[in-house]
């Protein structure tokens, strides 16, 4: 088990972190803000865990070991893998999600992408009682936009005609450089988003 990685942040984009270790280069799955925290060239302390699968072995990273309770909390709820718990916190930090679970509160599960309606109601049935907002500092995502934003800037930017992956690709970007207020509403990102990928698609000018 990898409970743990410092070392020299080779790359840090979307949702994969490279970090250096003793010359070996550990590709670590990170939430979107995390990896917008993190300098190249600069050295980083991510806290992991090792998801191993019949056909696959993943690393998976958080800024703290809050995060990765949590994520493993998220796993033993049926129909929440590693993918999906790595969603939630991507837009929802530990303190937010102890306070939807405590207040009954499915509705801010069911905007995660991958997430529906049923298995959001089972995430609150099955943490209740598990998870305490007290116990948890309510520090935000770095960078991270408010729930919903960086999806909704995604989806209309596939509607214009960028694929799915160059939309969240520049979402990403664009929230790397975004002020308070560019991240706080819909237009202001797309905008911000827009004028970084070029008004129009690649694919509408072949």
């Amino acid at each position: 088990m990898i409970s743990s990685v410092r070392g020299v942040v080779l790359s840090a984009r979307g949702q994969t972190a490279v970090i250096d270790v003793g010359g070996i280069g550990y590709s670590i799955t990170v939430a979107p803000g995390h990896a917008q925290s993190l300098t190249e060239g600069h050295e980083a302390f991510i806290v992991t865990t090792l998801v191993v699968r019949e056909d696959s072995m993943t690393l998976f990273g958080f800024p703290d070991t809050d995060h990765l309770d949590v994520f493993d909390l998220l796993r033993t709820v049926s129909g929440v893998g590693p993918k999906s718990a790595m969603g939630v916190l991507a837009v929802l930090d530990p303190s937010q999600i102890a306070a939807a679970v405590a207040s009954e509160d499915d509705s801010v599960f069911r905007k995660v992408s991958g997430i529906g309606p049923k298995t959001a109601k089972l995430i609150v049935v099955s943490l209740t009682g598990k998870l305490h907002a007290s116990n948890y500092a309510a520090a935000a995502q770095p960078n991270a936009a408010p729930l919903g934003i960086g999806d909704s800037v995604v989806a209309a930017l596939v509607g214009l005609g960028w694929s799915e992956r160059q939309a969240e690709d520049a979402v990403t970007d664009a929230l790397g450089m975004a002020t308070e207020a560019e991240r706080s509403t819909v237009s202001a990102l797309l905008r911000l988003t827009l004028s970084g990928l070029g008004r129009t698609p690649a694919s509408s000018t072949r």
